[in-house]
């Protein structure tokens, strides 16, 4: 028996056939367009992503030979915060998905930051007031949306983040609901109690009769209807992609950190069963529940990694492919002090400045193709290290090495940077694809085909590992024009 993981994610949707051991038999992959309606708003079509999630799956099927009978199970993984309402009769969305980086309600969080609301947020959330995060996005949608309000609050509609909206199609319309990990990054769940807040609910306008159901993240979500891939396919293990990644990765004691490196950075640090609030502008999330026990994680996210990369190639064609950048990243100049800051979408942890825009400093009439990849490599790693000097200032014990997974990761010259910058080991896995092989393993063990996490953590293998090698007197230097460039990039009066 096989089980399918469905990792739909921000720039495309892929499915992955493995066996019980997690060795991957197959994978068919498809780009998703974005949509900019307007300067810093992105939005994604509903109906492209779920035509791509049943193809993708039929694709990998055809490609590795197998029967959709010989699938024990299914794991989803998605893009976390993207938000998706449709309505309950037809299944329609009512609007484009709302993608997690948009920035439309930031002047809203703004407002109910200086009200005095953060504080009570974060308190039951482990969050922050930011546009990044489900809630003001569902107001927006109920207040721009003819008729869509008053809709909802007569339980005409839906609403979900990517995994919600699939499961919703999957099983025909039969099951609404979500898991713990992705109904922890809306705003209105309270991660304690871990149950919908009614306060939350009412600071945000959103109505209770549009949420979902809350599992954990091993489950029986529901049972695919059998004509879309030829068999009825229990749906049995679900999270959002970065808490899947921590999965992926085997982070299941307190103090080991895994980071991805896709569109965005979201480095995630497992501090155990009791959730701790930051005071240096992590967030506070749900690693993973299993089997009624939950597990918490310290997170940084970071908007814009491999977007910058895609921005070289595709907004000012300084490479034809995104590979490129590691040959012209070891031909730039090394005395070069150019600075990249990608704030393409705003500023995520530690600085959460929603109006920051991105800006390159240090420009010289030498610099050429090879400094600017380099910087905007360069730039991944020190917004990583702006995350671990937050932990550690939030008195996150020192971790032994970064477990690092996603398309980034390929390039050994930033790997190398990033473990000189941050003045530790990193570990590139095995297994890049961490995200899906997570999901997959959620599914298999809530159907029996593969063990506890213990055994999985023991199977984790390290493909290469890197080790800091850089003067302690020049980490300093670039990490300080870093800062420098971050502070006259940022919008914010409160640096």
């Amino acid at each position: 028996m096989t089980i399918l993981a469905i990792d739909q994610g921000t720039t495309s949707t892929r499915a992955i056939l493995y066996n019980t051991d997690g060795t991957p038999l197959g994978q068919a992959q498809k780009e998703l367009s974005q949509i900019y309606p307007r300067p810093g708003w992105v939005e994604h079509d509903p109906e492209t992503i779920w035509e791509d999630v049943v193809t993708v799956c039929r694709d990998v099927l055809q490609i590795a030979g197998i029967a959709a009978n010989k699938i024990a199970a299914i794991g989803i993984t998605n893009q976390r915060e993207t938000t998706v309402i449709w309505d309950r009769a037809t299944g329609k969305p009512v609007h484009n998905a709302i993608v997690w980086q948009d920035r439309r309600t930031a002047e809203v969080c703004a407002r109910l930051r200086a009200d005095g609301n953060e504080a009570r947020v974060q308190s039951k959330t482990g969050l922050l007031l930011d546009p990044y995060f489900s809630a003001t996005k569902i107001a927006w949608l109920l207040d721009n949306v003819d008729g869509a309000r008053s809709k909802a609050e007569a339980g005409g509609l839906a609403f979900g983040t990517i995994d919600s909206f699939l499961l919703w199609r999957l099983t025909g319309g039969q099951v609404h609901a979500t898991d713990i990990t992705n109904a922890a990054r809306t705003l209105l769940f309270d991660i304690q109690k871990q149950e919908w807040d009614e306060d939350l609910l009412n600071l945000f306008g959103v109505p209770r009769t549009i949420l979902p159901t809350v599992h954990d993240n091993m489950a029986n979500f529901g049972i695919t209807d059998a004509p879309l891939l030829g068999a009825e396919i229990p749906i049995a293990g679900m999270a959002g992609d970065q808490q899947a990644a921590t999965v992926g990765q085997a982070c299941f004691e307190p103090g080991m950190v895994k980071a991805t490196y896709g569109t965005g950075c979201f480095a995630l640090l497992n501090i155990g069963e009791k959730p701790v609030l930051s005071a240096n502008k992590l967030l506070t999330t749900i690693a993973y529940r299993l089997n009624g026990r939950t597990t918490y994680a310290l997170e940084g996210s970071i908007f814009t990694a491999g977007a910058a990369v895609q921005w070289l190639r595709d907004g000012v064609g300084v490479v034809r492919q995104a590979e490129e950048t590691e040959a012209l990243a070891k031909a730039a100049n090394p005395e070069s002090t150019v600075y990249m800051v990608p704030a393409f979408t705003g500023l995520g942890a530690p600085y959460w400045d929603a109006e920051a825009r991105g800006a390159i400093y240090g420009l010289t009439r030498d610099t050429g193709r090879e400094e600017l990849a380099r910087a905007t490599l360069e730039s991944v790693c020190y917004q990583t290290r702006d995350l671990f000097e937050a932990m550690a200032a939030d008195g996150a014990m020192s971790p032994a090495a970064l477990r690092v997974d996603g398309g980034m990761i390929a390039n050994d010259w930033a790997m190398q940077f990033l473990s000189d910058i941050l003045d530790l080991a990193v570990e590139r896995p095995v297994t890049a694809e961490t995200t899906a092989l997570g999901a997959a393993m959620l599914a298999g063990m809530q159907v029996g085909l593969m063990k506890g996490p213990l055994v999985l953590a023991e199977r984790w293998r390290s493909h290469s590992r890197f080790d800091p090698r850089m003067d302690p007197s020049e980490r300093s230097r670039r990490y300080d024009g870093w800062r420098d460039a971050v502070r006259r990039t940022r919008s914010s009066k409160d640096q």
